[in-house]
């Protein structure tokens, strides 16, 4: 499809690491992603509104609501900013959490280490204006070769079908191949994990409001494959 925009090989998602000794989840290993079966509880609309949300840009039009940081304060910033050289791991709950019972139970009821968890809010783009902001996570920084990757889940809050999560696989040059596009519809209650750093990615949604999502960052590992395994999709 024809787009105003495409990303160059100058684009900073093209150096991130792809190949690294980093153990992976088998569940991903074939196309970098996961869908699970629909979240088989509601979240209560007050826990995604009534929370502290920060100015950041990532995706488009964003704004994040922390719940789950590197010191659990109320910060958007990756966990090795300002001299902080630790992976996305291990973080701890801030005063967000309090606010939204439910996804910090479901966060905990995974079971594996999890690092940055925030609630996003994005504004409506097209796709013209969603792949200005198209890219690859840099996920696994400062993470120890010995252990799990780290990958991303999300549970959609907001009923958006006509929505979706547009993922592309690299290609030879490291820019996204369009043979290999992956459109995850964004329904309420939808769940995927995503091995991000692998996969662009980015989310178009032309509706008239804001969508609201939880994105959790978990460690690859036992624990994560075992909670994959109890949610598969049909």
């Amino acid at each position: 499809m024809a787009t105003a925009f495409w990303p160059t090989t100058e684009h900073w998602s093209v150096a991130i690491p792809l190949h690294t000794p980093h153990p992976r989840s088998p569940y991903l290993a074939e196309r970098g992603f996961v869908r699970l079966h629909d979240a088989p509880f509601d979240v209560p609309a007050q826990e995604y509104l009534d929370l502290e949300y920060m100015d950041w840009k990532s995706g488009g039009d964003t704004n994040f609501a922390p719940l789950a940081t590197a010191d659990g304060r109320l910060d958007c910033r990756g966990f090795w900013d300002d001299g902080r050289e630790r992976p996305d791991k291990d973080a701890i709950f801030t005063s967000n959490a309090a606010r939204c019972p439910t996804l910090r139970r479901y966060v905990e009821s995974v079971g594996a280490r999890f690092g940055r968890v925030r609630v996003i809010r994005l504004e409506p783009q097209d796709r013209d204006t969603a792949l200005r902001s198209f890219h690859r996570d840099d996920n696994n920084r400062w993470n120890p070769p010995h252990e799990g990757w780290v990958v991303r889940a999300w549970l959609e809050l907001t009923d958006n079908p006509d929505s979706y999560m547009l993922l592309m696989e690299p290609g030879p040059d490291g820019l996204p191949d369009p043979a290999t596009e992956v459109r995850l519809p964004l329904s309420r209650g939808a769940r995927f994990v995503v091995d991000t750093q692998r996969l662009w990615h980015v989310v178009v949604h032309p509706g008239d409001a804001p969508r609201y999502a939880l994105i959790a960052s978990f460690e690859s590992g036992p624990a994560l494959d075992a909670w994959i395994a109890s949610q598969l999709a049909a």
